[in-house]
């Protein structure tokens, strides 16, 4: 059975629609209202805040942490400086993808990495010969997500000891919350301006009061996993378990995907460092090329009114994100499945995220997507286009550009 969040005390009662699933083992929000759309919109229009406490969070510390983690994952994090946060993923030996997260470094030998399944195990077992020591603080700290265009004037209503105006984009820096201690990272999953708050979970009730009550004038609202949902698919993120299977959970060899496959080939640092868990796998890909490839589709929409108008139909789209396999084809042949995917309220488009053979992947290549419509399985025609398909400005600005 699932348990509360060390916010539940406060979710529970705006949960109004009672829509609840389960996220890591904990009572996680799908949806505060009946319809996600004024959460949606707080994330697009003013601050968004979701309680991201079921994130697994792993601390690392000793004078082999940074080496440890270079062996661990695909970054080099000798490079990595104190006061920095790294996005990035890690995989087994033979370059599939385990999970991805994000790795903050602290201090000098101080770390964290958030996963989104529990791989204290892995993390051990890894750890062999390293001078490190891990600790897995995921029930101890708890996590808010504040974002949104007005998230810096709602958290400089109560932050008075760091300079967020330049705090840079994948920043961090401790920081007091009135009289809470904890870190503030300028990270996010919704591809908009944001920042994440992390304190000990015995203080969350307080953190949350403050929060809600500096943002009254800068259009708060809480918001649950649907609205977040629609602003990762804008934002071209993936998420494991729907845009890829890791390592540990895929039953055959074909479920697995390499970075490389998953667009993420920008975080894989190969050369000029020590060796790293699925190196070489990933060097020989590096040379060969890769069978699949990540890309966004534009979904058109003029061809699908005209498939639900031979029906009679208006054109019908689910109000929220999406994350069933849906067949992808070219010249009548399967070449891939799109994973999840979106109406984009503040694009106007209809996207989705897709696996597709590598040679289907080119900027303006037409595909066909599936379409079930009456009961009839139909296609109408997407486009490969560039991600992330909703990118604003305001996400990295810093200075008086905020």
């Amino acid at each position: 059975m699932p348990r509360p969040t060390p916010f539940h005390e406060r979710t529970r009662p705006l949960c109004t629609s009672y829509r609840w699933t389960s996220w890591a083992g904990y009572h996680a929000v799908s949806s505060y209202d009946i319809c996600h759309e004024r959460e949606y919109n707080a994330f697009r229009q003013g601050t968004g805040v979701i309680d991201v406490s079921p994130l697994y969070k792993y601390d690392i510390t000793g004078p082999d942490a940074a080496s440890f983690l270079t062996r661990l994952t695909v970054r080099n994090i000798h490079k990595l400086r104190a006061g920095r946060a790294t996005y990035l993923c890690w995989t087994d030996d033979v370059g599939k993808v385990i999970d991805d997260g994000t790795c903050m470094r602290i201090d000098d030998d101080r770390y964290r990495l958030t996963a989104a399944e529990p791989m204290y195990h892995w993390f051990t077992q890894q750890s062999v010969g390293f001078d490190v020591t891990i600790e897995d603080v995921s029930d101890a700290i708890a996590a808010l997500a504040i974002q949104g265009p007005t998230a810096f004037e709602t958290l400089s209503g109560f932050v008075s000891d760091v300079d967020l105006r330049n705090l840079k984009f994948f920043g961090v820096t401790q920081a007091h919350f009135g009289e809470i201690e904890g870190l503030i990272t300028r990270t996010g999953y919704t591809g908009d301006l944001g920042y994440e708050l992390w304190v000990p979970s015995t203080h969350s009730v307080p953190l949350w009061d403050m929060l809600f009550e500096s943002g009254k004038a800068h259009n708060i609202h809480p918001a649950g996993l649907d609205a977040l949902d629609v602003c990762r698919v804008e934002a071209g993120f993936i998420m494991m378990g729907v845009d890829y299977t890791g390592a540990f959970d895929a039953v055959i060899a074909s479920q697995t995907s390499t970075p490389y496959e998953l667009g993420l080939g920008w975080t894989v640092n190969l050369n000029d460092r020590e060796p790293f868990v699925g190196q070489e796998a990933l060097r020989r890909e590096q040379a060969s090329g890769s069978a699949w490839s990540l890309v966004g589709l534009e979904i058109s929409w003029e061809h699908l009114e005209r498939l639900y108008d031979r029906y009679e139909l208006p054109p019908s789209l689910p109000s929220s994100a999406w994350r069933d396999a849906i067949p992808v084809y070219r010249g009548g042949r399967q070449i891939g499945r799109a994973t999840s995917g979106a109406w984009s309220p503040i694009l106007k488009k209809n996207l989705a995220l897709a696996t597709v053979e590598s040679d289907c992947a080119q900027i303006g290549t037409v595909l066909d997507i599936e379409v079930t419509v009456e009961w009839e399985r139909k296609t109408v025609p997407a486009r490969v286009v560039p991600t992330p398909f909703f990118n604003p400005a305001r996400k990295k600005a810093v200075g008086d550009d905020l």
